[in-house]
């Protein structure tokens, strides 16, 4: 785990719709901060440094950055912080790194607006991994997806954006995946399993990352989220979409 002296070899692929995409990297710690430089450079990836918590809401503001990897505990103002606000500001994807292990706490990341956290020590492959499965979600590699209308809801998934009865919803990029998925499957149950595994790509992880994201979600989309009637918990399977084509 964060291998001090040993680097990756180079692995950027010049036909890579991902190669010189921005991150910044906000660390304290000097030797997380360059090996998780170094390797992602070595995919490919531009990647700009802070390492306390105001720096790193300038450089936001400066770089407009792709993604965001954000530690946890940082001087001046802490990661949650800083991701409240960039959140206020923008839908610019945010990694969280922790070292603290409880669920509570990656639940306080991801109740600040992170879209995925990795726990320390993690390895720095691992970290590409992540952020490339982050970014390819917000880019179109195929074909552009037509916007479509259902019930109060349009839906632009090339422009990511979408609306409620012609309001723009501030959605972070997990928030926007996963609405997008449930308007592509309205009236279909789904599992939290199968959830993290349609939207978020893993065979595995911590479930509560799609309690909270429900919960975020339901925040943005419901008239009263207090007693959601859009995004419905199933009982003892997990989650649906009620929306009709003429609602």
């Amino acid at each position: 785990m964060l291998p001090c002296g040993t680097y990756p070899a180079e692995v950027s692929d010049p036909d890579d719709v991902l190669t010189d995409r921005r991150v910044l990297v906000v660390e304290d710690d000097p030797t997380v901060l360059e090996v998780a430089t170094t390797y992602l450079e070595s995919a490919g990836f531009l990647v700009n440094q802070a390492t306390d918590g105001i720096a790193a809401v300038r450089e936001v503001s400066k770089r407009r950055p792709d993604l965001v990897v954000l530690d946890r505990m940082l001087p001046g103002i802490d990661g949650l912080e800083v991701c409240r606000r960039i959140r206020a500001e923008r839908s610019t994807p945010v990694l969280m790194l922790t070292a603290l292990g409880s669920t509570d706490d990656r639940i306080d990341g991801l109740e600040a607006g992170a879209d995925d956290y990795l726990a320390k020590p993690f390895s720095p492959r691992e970290l590409v991994l992540r952020v490339r499965s982050i970014l390819r979600r917000t880019i179109d590699e195929t074909a552009p997806e037509a916007p479509f209308d259902l019930g109060p809801f349009h839906l632009d998934a090339a422009a990511r954006i979408a609306t409620k009865r012609g309001t723009a919803l501030a959605l972070s990029t997990r928030e926007f995946d996963l609405l997008a998925y449930l308007l592509k499957h309205p009236r279909q149950a789904f599992s939290r399993d199968a959830l993290l595994r349609a939207v978020w790509g893993w065979d595995f992880g911590d479930l509560s990352t799609i309690t909270v994201t429900v919960r975020r979600l339901r925040e943005k989309i419901e008239d009263d989220p207090s007693n959601p009637t859009t995004l419905a918990t199933v009982w003892g399977v997990g989650y649906r979409l009620d929306v009709e084509p003429d609602a």
